[in-house]
């Protein structure tokens, strides 16, 4: 807590209230009985998806993309040159269906980004981003972490490192583990 103004940390603004603060009154008015507290994490969790979700997708649009485009090809790209992947491995870091990675993987098929490719082993699919591909999603990561950066714009560093550790903690309570070793 900073000595100064009671918050947190430093240079915080005073309170302002969310819709979620709404929220959580009104259980509060109606049933006092039950602990309405977690609406204030899970509740503000939902929300920030949903809002940050509709300002990525500005951004991708911006590039003709949508989101799961730049998912799917930005995995193959941190996987380093060739940047391909098996299938399996592909659904796994982008943590769809299997049916699902098929479809996204015909639609940038489609559109010239990957490419499937033989593998050793008949019942792989090897996905390998094609130089369209490769140059797309170059092209793009620096908009969109910039994009990432406007929207963590009001949290200081301070906090945004606080932020993330809390959120890792409750990701690998809830089962959500790297699929890369060491990462």
């Amino acid at each position: 807590m900073s000595r100064l103004s009671g918050l947190p940390y430093p240079g915080m603004a005073r309170q302002q209230y969310d819709a979620v603060d709404g929220i959580v009154a009104q259980w509060n008015a109606v049933r006092p009985d039950i602990d309405s507290s977690p609406i204030a994490i899970v509740g503000r969790v939902s929300r920030l998806s949903r809002l940050i979700d509709r300002r990525l997708a500005v951004s991708f649009a911006r590039f003709d993309l949508e989101d799961w485009m730049y998912d799917v090809m930005a995995t193959l790209r941190r996987s380093g040159a060739p940047y391909q992947l098996n299938a399996g491995d592909l659904m796994r870091q982008s943590m769809v269906t299997t049916g699902a990675i098929t479809n996204r993987i015909d639609r940038l098929e489609q559109r010239g980004l990957v490419e499937r490719a033989a593998s050793s082993d008949r019942r792989k699919v090897i996905v390998r981003l094609t130089k369209l591909g490769l140059d797309t999603v170059d092209s793009v990561v620096g908009a969109h972490l910039d994009t990432e950066r406007e929207i963590l714009g009001s949290l200081s560093p301070r906090q945004q490192g606080d932020f993330a550790n809390l959120l890792r903690t409750l990701l690998v309570d809830l089962g959500d583990h790297s699929p890369v070793a060491g990462t």
